[in-house]
């Protein structure tokens, strides 16, 4: 998730008998990574139907960024949960974020909206230095829209570095994934694109993971590694910013920047087709978790 901020122009839980074991061929075996049980540090199964704040802190309308279209708010509009009745495939309910279509809603500076949307962090509840963190993510078929999973630092944009888990912008054949950091952010030269096999798409049930170690950081989609960057490689463009906390967010965007770049949709909104808009008016666009889970050895 790009953080482009923008002035006037833009600048730079239950379920927890799970183990998954990741191993890349292509590493020497002593690289390898093996996520057990005893190595759990976070978990959120999203089965009570309402948000634990004690690990979450949800953010509002005085955060944008990016040209997004919407202002995040602290609403059980945006902020969902979904038994299994409702979403089929999920594992006890599943968390929904879902942008709400509200005409002039005004915001705290005088911004005005027309899409409200659901943004979540652990922030100062929950942060990790290397590690394992997964999600089990659907997601709609919906141009425009920009739904993402990543980690951040406390400190200083960019220099504090970003992990961008997984990012969707309404191709419903592809992910994206990037690192941002010192000398390398915005048009980061460090970003991949996951490409769907034939009859699957972002519409079903993955798991979205990324393993980071000081060495290396490799991001995976459902267990098959699909990028890896190492050190020396970032420290090609700058510094290596991934020695330091991070903690996990989880937001969906409205248009914006990327969804800009993508698509080229000026209007009715920027990113956004006419098509997508009506679908947010109706409700059924959202983004589903049905897990997040953080592996490390960094236990207190």
């Amino acid at each position: 998730m790009r953080l482009l901020l923008l002035t006037v122009t833009l600048v730079a839980g239950p379920g927890l008998a799970y183990c998954r074991t990741s191993t890349d061929p292509a590493l020497p075996a002593a690289q390898a990574q093996t996520w057990q049980d005893g190595d759990l540090l976070f978990a959120d199964e999203f089965n009570s139907g309402q948000l634990d704040r004690s690990k979450w802190n949800v953010i509002g309308p005085d955060f944008w960024v990016n040209n997004e279209q919407q202002a995040y708010i602290d609403s059980p509009e945006t902020i969902r949960f979904k038994d299994n009745d409702e979403t089929a495939g999920a594992d006890g309910g599943a968390l929904a974020l879902q942008p709400v279509f509200r005409k002039g809603f005004e915001t705290p500076d005088g911004r005005k909206m027309d899409f409200v949307s659901g943004r979540i962090d652990t922030r100062g509840k929950f942060e990790f230095t290397y590690g394992r963190a997964a999600a089990r993510i659907k997601m709609p078929d919906a141009a425009g829209v920009w739904p993402a999973f990543w980690l951040l630092g406390n400190g200083k944009w960019p220099e504090t570095g970003e992990i961008d888990i997984m990012e969707y912008v309404g191709e419903a054949d592809w992910t994206g994934v990037a690192l941002h950091g010192e000398g390398y952010f915005g048009e980061t030269p460090l970003v991949n694109k996951h490409f769907f096999p034939p009859e699957t798409d972002v519409t079903q049930w993955h798991e979205y993971a990324v393993e980071w170690t000081p060495d290396q950081i490799r991001f995976l989609v459902d267990g098959k590694l699909t990028y890896r960057v190492t050190r020396k490689m970032v420290e090609h463009y700058g510094k290596w910013s991934f020695d330091t906390p991070k903690f996990v967010i989880l937001n969906f965007a409205v248009g914006g920047a990327y969804p800009f770049k993508t698509n080229g949709i000026e209007a009715p909104y920027s990113g956004i087709p006419a098509g997508t808009v009506a679908r947010i008016r109706q409700g059924d666009i959202a983004m589903l978790v049905d897990w997040v889970r953080v592996y490390g050895r960094n236990k207190p």
